[in-house]
């Protein structure tokens, strides 16, 4: 029955799901026809929200697109490639290595997404190449199933923003600022600090996160066709040789020999070890985006030894990036018509679809239509940052008037942000590059995927909710 269940769902996802940049073009209309009747805008408005919000995410857009190609770097050096390759040698079954891709991409993008994605890709392709009775498209799609853990994990954009205080939040909601300063001098913090202790390792956000690996694992695994309807691809054309030759010692000039130095390697690597440092014991920062940026960019640099092979290994991972460059600014003109703001109503549609939710919530439920609105919101505006601020200034007092804590009402936001990317094929773009197949190849196990992880956060916000772990201190 689930084999039955699984055959259909990816029948009719490869009939019905276009392109990546054709389906973004669908959701540009959608929203653009929704929004009227919704907000009480006319035609000429939406198209202005459209082109005023196009290059708005231009900052946000090039931080992502090196998570992306950072993390690409980093999982092809040399020393890292080695470990997947034994890693791949160890399953001897099907199931066993489904479970294994599984498991390790989600550990991986918990601890950044741009690396989770593309170490599982690597490892899956690894994997089929070593392996012809276990499915590629499934193999690919078990990689990509990790990353519905990562807004929950150490790269999370709404966590990280939380962390960075009043400063970062304030740029993000504006005047919403208030209900959060007033909330961390309560409780003895800094102003509007929301520690990462509080969301991303909170002990029911780790048992969430441990909850989707195993039972994820076990559900990929099941989901594996039958013998006569695996899909393999010839082991050639998964072979990727390293063309580099670096020029011998005797015969190099001194163009190369700058270029081929581990020297200047280490005096880079050393120069961003103390500045983390001192930002991480000195002034006690903690860890965003950019922070974790650097430190995969140190990383990947210090384990390419060379800078020019780090700067080949960057070369090859902006490639992977491509449909973020692409993409990104039709996305952002999509959030530019959701948060447009109606001149004769002050109504936004980002903003009816998460009052719609909220004004059917109770203090137990909360989170969990919190968690829904996000997922819907996520389709149409697929960035945990952009997201945070759409949703922020109404999520975040809406459930402290509901007398849910700041850090539960986020974490539903940054849960729903990652969920439905399972049916988003946006960010599968960097795995789909390196394992050269289109989204339809794997988006119809990703959909079983969405709903047993849908389930899994549910039940753990229901949790939340009826133990009192997410209320107010009376």
């Amino acid at each position: 029955m689930f084999k039955k269940l699984t055959a259909g769902s990816v029948k009719l996802v490869e009939r019905l799901l276009p392109d990546a940049f054709i389906f973004c073009i669908i959701l540009t209309i959608v929203v653009f026809i929704l929004a009227m009747p919704l907000t009480g805008q006319g035609p000429m408005a939406m198209i202005q929200h459209w082109g005023n919000g196009v290059w708005g995410l231009l900052a946000f857009s090039m931080q992502m697109a090196l998570v992306a190609v950072l993390g690409n770097a980093f999982a092809t050096a040399p020393a890292i490639k080695r470990g997947i390759i034994r890693l791949a040698a160890i399953p001897k079954t099907p199931t066993s290595a489904i479970v294994m891709v599984t498991a390790i991409s989600t550990v991986c993008c918990w601890l950044n997404w741009g690396f989770g994605l593309i170490v599982g890709a690597i490892l899956a392709k690894e994997v089929a190449r070593r392996r012809n009775d276990t499915d590629y498209r499934l193999l690919i799609a078990s990689a990509y199933s990790g990353f519905v853990v990562w807004h929950a994990g150490l790269s999370a954009s709404i966590p990280l923003d939380l962390a960075a205080g009043a400063a970062s939040y304030k740029a993000k909601v504006g005047d919403a600022l208030e209900f959060m300063t007033s909330y961390g001098t309560t409780n003895g913090d800094v102003e509007g600090i929301i520690d990462i202790s509080r969301t991303v390792l909170a002990p029911w956000n780790i048992i969430v996160c441990l909850a989707i690996l195993v039972i994820m694992s076990l559900v990929n695994a099941k989901m594996h066709p039958e013998k006569d309807k695996v899909f393999v691809v010839d082991p050639k054309l998964l072979a990727e040789e390293d063309t580099y030759v670096p020029p011998q010692k005797g015969k190099r000039t001194p163009a190369q020999a700058m270029e081929n130095s581990p020297i200047l390697t280490y005096i880079m690597v050393a120069i961003g070890v103390i500045y983390l440092c001192y930002q991480f014991f000195v002034k006690h920062k903690s860890l965003d985006l950019n922070t974790v940026n650097l430190i995969f960019l140190l990383l990947g640099l210090a384990f390419h030894v060379t800078p020019i092979r780090y700067v080949q290994a960057i070369g090859e991972g902006a490639k992977g990036a491509a449909g973020v460059i692409l993409q990104f600014p039709f996305y952002a003109g999509i959030q530019g018509m959701m948060v447009g703001v109606s001149a004769s109503t002050g109504l936004t549609l980002a903003g009816v679809i998460s009052n719609a939710l909220v004004s059917i919530s109770t203090t137990v439920s909360f989170p969990i239509w919190a968690f829904i609105s996000a997922g819907i919101v996520n389709f149409f505006v697929p960035s945990g940052g952009s997201q945070w601020a759409v949703q922020g200034p109404i999520i975040m007092p809406a459930g402290l008037r509901l007398g849910v804590t700041p850090e539960i009402s986020a974490m539903a936001v940054a849960w729903g942000d990652a969920w439905t990317n399972m049916a988003q094929p946006f960010w599968a773009l960097p795995a789909l590059g390196v394992a050269k197949l289109s989204a339809r190849d794997i988006m119809g196990y990703c959909i079983i995927d969405l709903i047993v992880s849908g389930i899994i956060i549910i039940i753990g916000f229901l949790v939340v909710g009826l133990t009192g772990i997410g209320a107010l201190p009376v």
